[in-house]
C-alpha cells in the first residue's frame, strides 16, 4: 500500500479546509460498503436458510416439518426487515431486529413442534447439536461490516440460550423412564449414562458452547473493526489522491502516490510558470447576476484547467478570474517548457473556439491573457500555523508581468525566449522587440501569440 500521508502532508494541510469533518469521506465510503454488506449478507441469509429448509425437508419428510419452514421464512424476512433500517453506527431499529432474530431462532430451537404428535423430553433438542445454527447468523453478521453488530449477536446469543436453557429445564417435560434407564447404565458406564439421559440439559455443554460462540464473535468484531479501520485509511488515501486530481495532472498525481519524501521539502530548480488573467472582468461583472458572473467563471476555469492538466501542469492557484500554473512542479521533467508553451497554444485556440460559440449565442466575449516564463524556482512551505506549499522566486515575478504586459503590447499572450529555448523553438508564435521589465536589468527577449 502506497503511504500518501507522510509525502503529502504539507498539501493536505493547505488544502483541505478547517471545518471539514475528520473521516466525512471516508464515513461515506464505509456506508456504501455496510449497504454493499447487508445486500450481501441477506442474500447469504436466504441461501443458507433455503439449504436448511431442504435439508429439513430431506431428514424429516412428515407434516410437522412446515413449523421448522415457517420459522426459516420468519428469519428470512427478518434479514430484508434489517437491510430497511441497517445504517452505519448505532441503529436501536436494527438491533432491536437483530434481538428479534437471535429470539425467534432460539424460539425455533427449544420450543417443542406444536405439529409433532410425538410428545418427546424437551430437552431431547441438545442430542442433535442445533446450537450450530447460530453460527449461521454470526456469518450474516459478518457481512454487514459492523463489529457492534457482531456483539451484539454474541452477548445476546449467550443470554438467550442459557435462557432457553432455564427454561427447558424448569418448564420442559421430561420422562423419569428414561431417567430411570440411563441411571441403570451407570453402574458399568456412568459416563454413558449421563450422556444418553435426554431429560438432562447438560449445562457443562451449554456453557461451553456459548464461551465458545463469544470468543468468535469478538474475534470476529475485532477483525471487522480493524477492516473498518482499513476502510477508513483507503478512503481518506482516495480522497487526498482526488485533492491532489485537483491541482496536479493525473500523471504527476500518479507519481506522487508512489513518492515517500514530503511535499514540501525546501528545494530549487528550473519551471515554466503561467499566468492567466480575463482583461476587463470588473466592468464584465459590474450589472450583471452574480450566478451569471459565478457560471462565466467556473466555465472559463473549467477550460483553462483541464488545458493545464493535459499538458500534464501543476494547477497552483486560483487568481479571482485568472490563474497561475507551473510545469516542473513538484517534480521537474525533460519537457516541462515544451509541455508550458504548448499549452499557452492550447489555451488560446480553446478561448477561440468558446467566444466563437458565445458569439452565436449573443454573449460577450472573453479576452483572457497568459504570461509565461521558464526559470529557477523556489519550492517549500511557507505559513507558521497554517502550512501552503508555494512556487516562489523572480520567474514567477517575471511570469506575472508578462501577462500584465500583454495589454500594452495588445496581443493574446507573451512568452519570454527562456522559455522558448528550454521548449526548442517551436512554431505558432511570433518575434517580438526586446521588452523591458519591471526587475530585470536586462531587456528581455520574447515572443508573442496575437
Amino acid at each position: 500500500m502506497v503511504d500518501l500521508s507522510s509525502a503529502l502532508e504539507s498539501f493536505r494541510r493547505s488544502r483541505i479546509p478547517e471545518d471539514t469533518p475528520q473521516h466525512r469521506y471516508a464515513e461515506e465510503a464505509l456506508a456504501r460498503n455496510k449497504r454493499q454488506g447487508m445486500d450481501l449478507a441477506v442474500k447469504a441469509r436466504i441461501a443458507a436458510l433455503s439449504i436448511t429448509g431442504l435439508l429439513l425437508i430431506y431428514l424429516n419428510s412428515s407434516w410437522d416439518v412446515l413449523w421448522y419452514l415457517f420459522l426459516l421464512f420468519c428469519l428470512a424476512m427478518l434479514g430484508v426487515w434489517q437491510r430497511r433500517v441497517g445504517r452505519v453506527g448505532q441503529s436501536r431499529a436494527e438491533l432491536a431486529l437483530l434481538f428479534a432474530d437471535l429470539l425467534l431462532l432460539t424460539v425455533a430451537l427449544l420450543v417443542p413442534n406444536p405439529l409433532q404428535r410425538e410428545l418427546a423430553p424437551t430437552a431431547l433438542i441438545y442430542q442433535y447439536d442445533v446450537f450450530q445454527y447460530f453460527y449461521v447468523i454470526l456469518a450474516a453478521g459478518v457481512l454487514s461490516y459492523s463489529w457492534r453488530t457482531i456483539i451484539a449477536i454474541g452477548n445476546w446469543t449467550l443470554m438467550l440460550w442459557m435462557l432457553g436453557a432455564a427454561c427447558v429445564w424448569w418448564f420442559g417435560w421430561s420422562d423419569p423412564r428414561i431417567s430411570d434407564a440411563a441411571s441403570q447404565m451407570q453402574s458399568y458406564a456412568p459416563d454413558i449414562g449421563l450422556v444418553a439421559d435426554p431429560n438432562l440439559v447438560h449445562w457443562d455443554l451449554r456453557i461451553q458452547e456459548v464461551v465458545v460462540f463469544f470468543l468468535v464473535s469478538a474475534i470476529l468484531a475485532v477483525v471487522v473493526r480493524r477492516y473498518q479501520a482499513l476502510v477508513l485509511d483507503s478512503a481518506e488515501m482516495a480522497r487526498e489522491r482526488t485533492n491532489l486530481s485537483r491541482y496536479f495532472s493525473p500523471t504527476m498525481v500518479e507519481e506522487l502516490s508512489h513518492k515517500d519524501e514530503p511535499l514540501g521539502q525546501i528545494r530549487s530548480h528550473d519551471a515554466a510558470i503561467l499566468f492567466v488573467d480575463i482583461v476587463g472582468f470588473t466592468a464584465y461583472a459590474d450589472g450583471r447576476p452574480p450566478q451569471e458572473v459565478i457560471e462565466t467563471l467556473r466555465a472559463f476555469h473549467a477550460r483553462m484547467e483541464s488545458e493545464v492538466f493535459a499538458h500534464g501542469g501543476t494547477l497552483d492557484k486560483y487568481l479571482g478570474d485568472g490563474l497561475m500554473a507551473t510545469f516542473g512542479t513538484p517534480l521537474p521533467l525533460a519537457d516541462d517548457a515544451a509541455r508550458s508553451v504548448a499549452c499557452v497554444q492550447a489555451m488560446v485556440n480553446r478561448m477561440e473556439a468558446w467566444n466563437a460559440v458565445r458569439r452565436a449565442e449573443g454573449l460577450i466575449e472573453i479576452d483572457a491573457r497568459f504570461g509565461l516564463h521558464f526559470g529557477p524556482v523556489v519550492l517549500g512551505d511557507i505559513g507558521a500555523n497554517r502550512l501552503e506549499f508555494a512556487v516562489l522566486g523572480d520567474s514567477v515575478n517575471v511570469a506575472s508581468r508578462l501577462e500584465a504586459m500583454t495589454r500594452a503590447l495588445d496581443v493574446r499572450a507573451i512568452v519570454s525566449d527562456a522559455a522558448m529555448i528550454a521548449a526548442g523553438r517551436p512554431e505558432g508564435l511570433l518575434k517580438a522587440p526586446d521588452q523591458q521589465v519591471r526587475g530585470v536589468a536586462a531587456p528581455l527577449a520574447v515572443w508573442v501569440v496575437d
